[in-house]
């Protein structure tokens, strides 16, 4: 008979409020779907991190007898010698950082630049001899370049010291910009999601004062005449985060699977094991949030 009286009135607030409900499970859907976006958008620049840092290498380029003869500072004492290659290349395999050190030359630099900049006008005019002889050298972990930066930068014979990491930096600072926008405008909507729970709560409770005043009456308790108004809430937001969940799925197989998978063969994007750990979750948030919100909007507005 109470489960009655429950889901009965719950069927009545929702009809009353149909519109005010309606804007509820768009905004906790929208809200939600940022929240999950940010959370694989998270994981996705994670493994991008590990997948890229993992291949890049401290670039050692050593002094040409172009760079000394044009009056290069870096190689003022001349081109870099026979010695001085066996002295660093020795050097470098003493650092336990190191994984691997492969030497290139520049007939393999030569070969490698006309393959990169092939479309250049620039590549028909350069020759081998301009190209510096550098060692690449692969760490255990990339956050360890400034070990071999100090070691090697200003070394006779070395021109400079670069590290390919710091060309990824740009990508991932403007990766973690967007998450972090997705975030704040998530935050945002959160928050017209749970002013319109309140809301919607008040104006439910409101309606049917004389009811909930009748029940207190007669003995109700108070988690009695209130189950109602949160489950309302509560149903509301799970239909939200229902929603939330159809648009994950959605984006990652229409904008993921069948669009940027396609065409970005470079980026390993988060799979569905990974869209579906963050469902269930999306799923508690969604009916948790609503009727917490509920129960501390009631307070205030069942008192007789």
């Amino acid at each position: 008979m109470r489960a009655n009286f429950v889901l009965s009135e719950i069927g009545v607030g929702l009809r009353r409020n149909i519109t005010m409900t309606f804007a509820v499970i768009v905004s906790v859907a929208l809200s939600l779907s940022l929240l999950g976006g940010s959370l694989l958008a998270r994981e996705q620049v994670s493994s991008m991190k590990d997948f890229w840092y993992d291949k890049v290498q401290v670039s050692i380029f050593l002094c040409n007898k172009n760079d000394a003869e044009s009056g290069d500072p870096a190689c003022a004492k001349g081109a870099v010698t026979e010695e001085q290659k066996d002295e660093i290349e020795a050097d470098l395999n003493k650092f336990d950082i190191v994984d691997e050190v492969y030497f290139e030359t520049a007939d393999e630099a030569y070969e490698h630049y006309q393959e990169q900049q092939k479309d250049s006008p620039i590549a028909a005019v350069v020759t081998p001899d301009q190209m510096q002889e550098s060692f690449r050298v692969k760490l255990h972990d990339p956050e360890k370049y400034e070990v071999v930066s100090t070691a090697f930068a200003g070394r006779e014979g070395v021109h400079s010291v670069q590290d390919q990491r710091a060309l990824l930096e740009n990508l991932f600072q403007l990766l973690n910009g967007v998450n972090i926008a997705a975030l704040a405008l998530m935050a945002l909507m959160l928050v017209v999601a749970l002013l319109l729970i309140v809301n919607t709560v008040r104006v439910s409770a409101f309606s049917r004062r004389r009811e909930t005043g009748i029940m207190r009456l007669v003995g109700a308790s108070s988690f009695y005449i209130q189950t109602p108004f949160i489950m309302e809430a509560a149903l509301a937001g799970l239909l939200g985060a229902l929603l939330a969940c159809v648009l994950l799925v959605g984006g990652k197989y229409f904008l993921i699977d069948n669009f940027l998978d396609t065409r970005i063969a470079v980026i390993d994007f988060v799979g569905w094991d990974a869209v579906v750990s963050v469902l269930p979750f999306l799923l508690v948030v969604g009916a948790l949030m609503p009727g917490i919100a509920a129960l501390f909007a009631l307070r205030k507005y069942l008192k007789v």
